[in-house]
């Protein structure tokens, strides 16, 4: 396990002792004089040996060049980049950090523009892994220090304290979710991710609001209940509440946090339910940005909703068949139990309209294997009912690493997939062929009730979140830049929105009563 530590200057360095990885794209790395970076290779790299070096390297994707044995290395970022892409190439920023990672205390050096520190710090977090069940591995002794050499033009700036905090705040939240995520049910089960949600907000004096057991069915929530109940360790919904006088808006993330997922009794197969600890990515998402957000002087009321429960299987568990009364005063049919996320997040949804009175939902959620499909590895997913939010996330997403790309937003067209007989719905398509991100991020919307007015965004992060047999921490970047123009931090308002997040509403164009906001379905 490494410390991490971000730093503005180069600090003297001989590879002998402390590896070194310098590493940016081609066009930054060119700009460098020895000078620059002479400090850092302890008289053991002459400038002829560097400039080489430098013009040696054709990246096609990527390439590195020892500069002496393999403790001093340049690595060279992409050159191309598409217009779906993100401008910090930060995912081949992280694997090339992983396979120069040399142990003990070492340097990386990265070059880069102003506007791609942030994504490329985190790229770097993202490669350091908190959690680990290797014997021996705790009496290690790590640290990484991350220096950068941020160019403007043709002249260097130097990150300012407050941008350096950030970064360091920033990339222990996201190596905070990522653990969570990583660690399996055994030592993450409901209780202990209470515990978490429970020690962030003691750091940030915020007593959570937990409502757990028998009290989520007295209280109305079917969904969580449902989702939960044959479990050892019964379900639960915790909120996190930033509360800001005179506040002008009440924001909520929601986060979809099953610890483990068998699929209930629609079992998943042997080999599909491996890896179904990292179902809590959501909710762990939202605790590390919340958490963030929070300490970087975040301007508006903002609440944490985190929807927890074990799909288990056991004599209580769900059926098939079963009818769930949800919070929203919704009924569900269930034909899926392996469909439970969506469960637990329209409650969550529904909790946040009812009780928080929140004008922007944002869930977030490890949701469908679909997604993969829809958009791959990098890109979540995402549905919402307002076009200006919706392009605001694609921009903010390149912006700072969590990559995302729009799916369909037409619930006249798909609603009717969740269409039961003896319930106001199903939970489960009936044509899995037919947009299932979409009809699954429909299905928490349809949750906020008729009469909701405000902006809702749904993000499914469902292959984003591991690459390998790693969680990536995935939506700690995306949830604080997206909302980075309410952060006191300059360099979340660098990364977020150029202008206020809900300025667009969701409209459709009728020839007959003109222009109208799309009611939820």
């Amino acid at each position: 396990m490494a410390a991490l530590e971000f730093s503005a200057s180069l600090k003297p360095a001989d590879p002998y002792d402390n590896a070194v990885l310098i590493i940016g794209q081609l066009k930054h790395l060119g700009k460098l004089r020895y000078e620059d970076v002479q400090c850092k290779f302890g008289g053991r790299v002459d400038a002829e040996t560097f400039s080489i070096c430098i013009n040696s390297l054709h990246p096609s994707p990527t390439d590195q060049c020892s500069l002496w044995l393999n403790s001093a290395t340049v690595a060279a970022l992409p050159l191309k980049c598409s217009r779906h892409n993100t401008p910090s190439r930060c995912h081949a920023l992280t694997r090339l950090v992983k396979s120069c990672l040399a142990g003990g205390q070492e340097y990386i050096v990265i070059v880069c523009e102003r506007e791609n520190v942030y994504a490329s710090g985190l790229a770097v977090a993202r490669a350091l892994p908190l959690f680990t069940a290797k014997s021996g591995s705790h009496s290690l002794s790590r640290k990484v220090t991350v220096e950068f050499l941020v160019l403007d033009e043709e002249r260097r700036i130097f990150l300012t304290d407050e941008e350096l905090e950030c970064m360091s705040v920033a990339a222990t939240s996201l190596r905070l979710a990522a653990s969570i995520v990583d660690t399996p049910c055994s030592d993450m089960s409901v209780d202990n991710f209470l515990q978490e949600i429970r020690e962030v907000g003691k750091e940030l004096g915020i007593t959570p609001k937990i409502i757990s057991g028998e009290d989520l069915i007295h209280q109305g929530f079917g969904g969580i209940y449902g989702v939960g109940k044959a479990a050892a360790v019964p379900p639960a919904l915790a909120v996190l509440s930033h509360i800001v006088p005179d506040s002008t808006e009440s924001i909520a993330w929601v986060g979809k946090g099953i610890v483990f997922d068998t699929g209930g009794l629609s079992i998943k197969t042997k080999t599909g339910m491996c890896g179904m600890k990292r179902d809590c990515g959501g909710a762990a998402a939202v605790l590390g940005a919340f958490k963030t957000a929070v300490k970087m002087g975040f301007s508006e009321t903002l609440h944490a909703v985190f929807c927890l429960a074990d799909n288990a299987v056991g004599p209580l568990s769900q059926r098939p068949d079963d009818i769930v009364h949800m919070y929203s005063g919704r009924t569900v049919e269930i034909n899926n139990t392996d469909a439970e996320g969506r469960l637990v997040l329209a409650d969550g949804v529904a909790y946040a309209v009812k009780d928080l009175r929140c004008d922007i939902i944002v869930d977030i959620a490890t949701l469908t294997g679909a997604q993969g499909v829809a958009t791959g590895k990098y890109h979540a997913g995402i549905v919402c009912n307002d076009e200006k939010l919706e392009e605001t996330c694609v921009k903010v997403g390149q912006a700072c690493g969590d990559l995302v790309h729009p799916m369909p937003f037409t619930p006249e067209l798909h609603s009717s997939e969740f269409s039961s007989a003896v319930a106001d719905m199903k939970n489960s398509v009936a044509d899995r062929s037919n947009a299932q991100v979409s009809c699954a991020g429909l299905f928490i919307m349809s949750h906020l009730g008729p009469d909701f007015q405000g902006i809702w965004l749904h993000i499914d992060m469902a292959i984003p979140a591991a690459t390998g047999e790693r969680a990536t921490g995935y939506g700690v970047a995306l949830l604080t830049s997206l909302f980075g123009n309410r952060s006191g931090n300059p360099l979340l308002r660098l990364v977020g929105p150029k202008g206020p997040v809900n300025n667009g509403t969701a409209m459709e164009q009728d020839s007959n009563e003109g222009t109208k906001r799309i009611k939820l379905v």
